[in-house]
Formats: structure tokens, sequence, C-alpha cells
């Protein structure tokens, strides 16, 4: 039997939780923000109306514990039981508090000074990337944030956050480093590439496939185990590359830049491939989707920063079986076609046409590397634009940071007149002096 005093101060933790519970007010009530910084009005929706749920929820078990203690069933259980039911609901209560702050960071940074707007011009652009002509699935809002480090990531829409519940949109982290210039795009258009593939399904898709290649590969049957511990990553890539070109790979590239250690490290416990065969595979990706002299170059370039010399033999034969089955692993993904494109494969989902360099090219030297062209077109082709310009030696990273920073401010300012329906000249004028 749970004696009066510990039925007490078990009702007072548990109201203490309520009241803590309160504390988490909507976020659109207390998140101070420019406009142009603000998520899109459906990510904000969906955030709030996630939340709400969770956290009513909780609020729900916590009165109904309340109301057990309080009732014949709590007065009869022993203090032990009692304070287990307790335990149980302060997980609960924590995994909604974990919850609340994940979405609290994507939020607090809007109201930081310049990087609020940016953020929110990359959330355009990750909405624009995560697009395919086809409209093969329904597309979740995404939404972004810094951090520290030199990697991105995501957290997918429609996986189990702490608690249980699904998430409602799309997460991406961006490293703060790469704020803002060369290889931004890269790293963001890879975390969105881990949503896309699984809207369409890819990795499951591709498993099979990569498995019956292994069960009659003889010799090469090692390589092919790594690609396939590699695929979900592999995929990644082939979206940033099929979304932004040759930038994709430059963008990888500086990430990867490691000492050489890591840079030929075959390790079994992580899925990304080692880095030295991921820029070549970057590069034979690219040059399957466009070809050009320019992938070879790269990849020449690549070795000449870390020439595979001096290896292990065993890391060495592992290498080169890499490189060998790598021509038919790019075949195998191009024109790979899972079921949720209805016939079509990744080479033709993709605006491969509109990314070929020779037209990148076009599109630059007829702006003239100008602002007005490039905020006229789709926030992935201007970057594609700007990647090809960079790669080709045209473009200066003090003049490629400028025109990064106006256009992501257009397309956040952009963004927050077009959510209250205004399309008015007074309207379009703010975007102009916005940027």
């Amino acid at each position: 039997m749970v004696a009066p005093d510990a039925r007490g101060a078990l009702r007072h933790e548990a109201l203490a939780l309520m009241t803590r519970l309160a504390q988490a007010r909507p976020y659109a009530v207390h998140m101070p923000m420019v406009a142009a910084a603000a998520l899109p009005a459906s990510a904000q929706g969906r955030i709030d109306a996630h939340m709400g749920t969770v956290l009513g929820s909780v609020r729900q078990l916590i009165r109904r514990y309340v109301a057990w203690l309080d009732g014949p069933e709590g007065a009869a259980a022993s203090p032990a039981s009692a304070y287990r039911r307790l335990t149980l609901l302060r997980l609960r209560f924590q995994g909604a508090l974990t919850q609340f702050d994940l979405f609290s960071d994507v939020l607090t940074q809007r109201s930081e000074h310049t990087f609020g707007v940016w953020l929110a011009g990359l959330d355009t652009l990750a909405e624009d990337a995560l697009h395919l002509e086809g409209r093969f699935y329904k597309a979740p809002p995404a939404v972004t944030y810094l951090d520290r480090g030199i990697g991105a990531a995501i957290r997918r829409a429609r996986t189990r956050l702490p608690g249980g519940r699904s998430n409602p949109v799309a997460i991406i982290r961006v490293p703060r480093e790469r704020m803002v210039g060369a290889g931004i795009a890269s790293s963001l258009v890879h975390e969105v590439g881990h949503q896309g593939a699984a809207l369409l399904g890819l990795v499951d898709s591709l498993r099979p496939a990569l498995r019956a290649l292994q069960a009659k590969a003889g010799p090469e049957r090692p390589a092919w185990l790594l690609w396939e511990r590699w695929i979900s990553e592999i995929v990644a890539d082939f979206w940033s590359v099929g979304q932004i070109g040759v930038g994709s790979t430059y963008g990888l590239l500086s990430v990867v830049s490691l000492p050489r250690f890591f840079v030929f490290r075959l390790g079994t416990d992580d899925p990304h491939p080692a880095p030295w065969i991921r820029v070549i595979l970057s590069a034979a990706i690219g040059n399957a989707l466009y070809p050009d002299p320019q992938w070879a170059r790269l990849q020449r370039l690549w070795q000449t920063f870390y020439p595979p010399a001096n290896l292990d033999p065993g890391r060495a034969r592992t290498f080169q079986l890499l490189l060998g089955t790598m021509p038919a692993l790019v075949g195998l993904l191009v024109d790979h076609r899972p079921a949720r494109l209805r016939g079509v494969s990744l080479r033709e989902a993709f605006p491969v046409d509109q990314r070929q360099p020779t037209r990148l090219r076009a599109l630059y030297a007829r702006s003239a590397g100008s602002f007005d062209r490039l905020s006229t077109m789709h926030p992935s082709l201007a970057f594609a634009v700007l990647g090809q310009a960079r790669a080709d030696g045209r473009l200066r990273p003090d003049a490629e940071a400028l025109l990064i920073d106006r256009l992501l401010t257009l397309w956040a300012t952009r963004r927050a007149h077009q959510s209250t329906g205004c399309a008015c000249d007074a309207c379009t004028a703010a975007q102009a002096l916005a940027v």
C-alpha cells in the first residue's frame, strides 16, 4: 500500500511534470525572427500540430497517473510499483521534451542576423532539389539549421522521433563552416538525396540487384559486398550530382579532404564509401550523366592529392577491385528502374538535359555571372550553373559568396511574400530591395 506521504511525493512530482510541460508553448508565439527567415507555413503548421499532439498525449498520461494514484488501485499498490509507473511516465516526458528541443534548435537560429535568412533560402533550395518532374511522390517540407563539424546530416521525414512518433518534416543539419560558399549545395543536396531515396525506395530496390551481382562475381565479390554496404550514401551522392552537376563533386572533394589515413580507410562500421573511392565514383556518375573531359581531369586532380601508393597489399587489392567494378555499378545506377518511378530510369528522372556542362556554361556566359539572370532560375539550377563556373575557373570565391548570399536572401524574401499571398508591385519592389 502507498503510504500518504509517499503518495503525496509521487503526486507532487507528476504535477511538476505537468507544470514543466506548460512551459513548452507553441513555437509560433515565442520564436523571434524576421519574416524572411520564417519556416514555410506548411512546415510550421506540421511542427506545431505534431508537438501539440505529443505534449497533449503526455499531459493525458500524467492526468491518468494522478487519477490512478488517488484511486483505489493506486492506494493498494506498493510504493515501488507506483514509483515504477512514474519512472516510465518520466521517460515519455523526456522524449516529448527531446522532440521539442529538436525543433527548437531549427527555429531559434532563424533569429540570428543574416544566418536566419540564409537558412530560409536553403529551405527553398532543399525543397527544389527534392522535386522531380514526374510527380512520383508527395515531398514533405524540408527545414535546415546550422551545427558545428564538417559534415551535413538529415533526420528524414516519416522516421521515428524520440518517443516513437513520426517526424513531420525533413530536418537537415548544415555545417556552419560551409556557410556561405563553395560546397554548401553539395552537402545540402546530398542530404536531400537521402530523403528522396527513401521516398522512391531506392536502397531497398537496389540491394537485390547488388546481391545478385555478388552471387556471380567470383573474385570481385569483396567489392560488391562493399558497394552494397555503402549503397545508401551512394544514392545520396547520385542525387546530388543529378541535381547540381560538377559542383556536387567539387563540394564533396573539399568535405573529404582529410589526413591520408582517413581518405584510404576501409572501415567496416561506416556506411560511407572510403573517401578516396567516393570522389572517383562521384566523378564516374557525373561522366555517365554528363559526358565531358572535366570528369577525367577532376579524377586526376584528386589522385595527385592522394596518390594510391604505399598501401598495404590487401587494401591496394580492394581498391583495384572497386575501380574494376565501378563501371558496372554506375551502369546499374543510371539504368535502375524502381517500381515507384513507374518504368522511368534514374537517368530519365533527373533533369539531365538541363544540367549538361555545355548548357550550364552557356547559361553562365549569357548571364555574364549576373545576379539578375541567376535569380530567375530554379534554385538547384542556379547552383549547378555556379558550380560549373567554379569548376571552369570562371568564378572567384568572393564573387561566388556574394552571389549565393544574394540568391539565398532573395529566395527567402520571395517565399515570405508568397506565404502572404501578395504579388503586388510593392512586394516585388521589397524583394528587389532585400538583395
